[in-house]
């Protein structure tokens, strides 16, 4: 009876010594199986072309997704009081939001998806913060890399029609300027892209690709806008480094060019502390269709605000060309095209803005432009910057004097 017993006892625990190895089996497998899997969608995420990994900006972008409204109809599903209050729009459907937020592709917008598939395509992958007359995503402003012949000046085209390039001389003296920054220079103008250049003064060339030249190109519009600005009493700085040249002779690409004029920006910086604003000035690579404005009978190049959606500095940069595209809206209708963000997937997404709250680029025209259209663009530009400077050293000025009251 006690052997009985004894051998009835053991089956027990032989029973649970077999559970415990089974559950240790799984434990293992389960975890073999992670680490593999682990393994390889690291592999797979980095072997990725760039543009494709996920990174943290796709997740800022997935996140940017869902807001106020959103979550008040996520909570709502949940508890329908929440919407009985609000005329909502239509709620999205559940499938159709889990497939956005974990893919980034709005089903909506043709470009989230095409912009993975067509070589190039991604270009046109920014954000219209205010979209100006007649802009859209079919129409954004882009740039396009010269050859590399081009970026040698190896076959640089002859020039034509030069003979209405300069603005006519105005024989009156300027009159002097209400308001003056003195000897100070507060805006600092340069060209990262200093070689863009315009098709009807070259000879010969139709390719908007081919649309660069060593001498007559954007730095022209400087010219023109440090002259405005200065008549109306805000002193200007022109640099006009050449930074296409510096490229070539350092072996760099085209795409490094901001990486090339930033030390340029931030040695001007440096040596002039007045220095308040800087521009840059660039040519879109658009056709004639939209990039120029008829206004009271004058023909003009519209103007594109292009701000790096990838600068620490983005808001402010963005509302300093708010700003200005509305003062332009108030008295030259139409000749903003808008203000552009631009991603990490489209472009360099900083273009020196880091280095400044006040730092703006600026398209002016495109390929098909003329020096008469893209010189009254540069007087309109000059007019409402004035108008802003000024109002904004009024404001400066009342609240220094209201701190020194204090």
């Amino acid at each position: 009876m006690m052997w009985g017993e004894t051998m009835k006892k053991a089956k027990p625990t032989g029973t649970f010594m077999s559970f415990q190895g089974t559950s240790l089996l799984k434990i293992i497998a389960t975890l073999s199986l992670f680490i593999i899997l682990v393994f390889s969608i690291s592999g797979l995420l980095t072997s990725l072309k760039p543009q494709y990994r996920l990174m943290s900006s796709s997740v800022n972008q997935a996140a940017m997704n869902v807001n106020g409204e959103l979550l008040y109809q996520l909570m709502g599903w949940e508890n329908h009081h929440f919407l009985k209050g609000e005329n909502w729009a239509t709620a999205p459907k559940l499938t159709s939001l889990v497939f956005k937020l974990s893919s980034n592709i709005n089903l909506d917008d043709p470009r989230s998806l095409l912009g993975r598939e067509l070589p190039g395509f991604f270009q046109f992958d920014g954000k219209i913060l205010v979209a100006g007359e007649g802009t859209n995503y079919t129409n954004m402003p882009i740039e396009s890399s010269p050859p590399i012949e081009i970026m040698k000046a190896e076959r640089e085209a002859a020039l034509q029609n030069l003979e209405g390039i300069e603005p006519p001389v105005d024989e009156k003296p300027p009159a002097t300027p209400d308001q003056t920054t003195g000897d100070h220079k507060v805006v600092y103008v340069y060209f990262t892209h200093n070689r863009e250049s315009y098709l009807p003064y070259l000879k010969g060339v139709t390719d908007p690709d081919k649309a660069y030249h060593s001498q007559i190109n954007v730095t022209k519009i400087g010219d023109q806008l440090k002259t405005s600005l200065e008549d109306r009493g805000i002193g200007t700085f022109i640099d006009k480094t050449d930074i296409q040249a510096n490229l070539y002779k350092k072996g760099l690409d085209y795409a490094r060019s901001y990486q090339e004029s930033g030390p340029v920006v931030q040695e001007a910086m440096a040596s002039n502390h007045d220095l308040q604003y800087f521009i840059d000035i660039h040519r879109d690579a658009g056709r004639k269709a939209n990039t120029t404005k008829m206004i009271n009978g004058k023909s003009y190049a519209k103007l594109g605000f292009i701000i790096g959606g990838k600068n620490p500095n983005y808001e402010k940069n963005a509302k300093l060309a708010t700003e200005l595209h509305e003062l332009l809206e108030k008295k030259y209708p139409g000749l903003s095209r808008g203000v552009i963000v631009k991603g990490a997937s489209s472009g360099n997404a900083v273009y020196n803005q880091n280095l400044s709250e006040n730092a703006i680029l600026i398209e002016f025209g495109g390929v098909d432009n003329t020096f008469e259209e893209l010189n009254l663009s540069a007087d309109a530009l000059a007019d409402v910057f004035s108008e802003y400077y000024w109002q904004a050293e009024k404001v400066n000025g009342d609240a220094e004097q209201s701190t020194d009251k204090q």
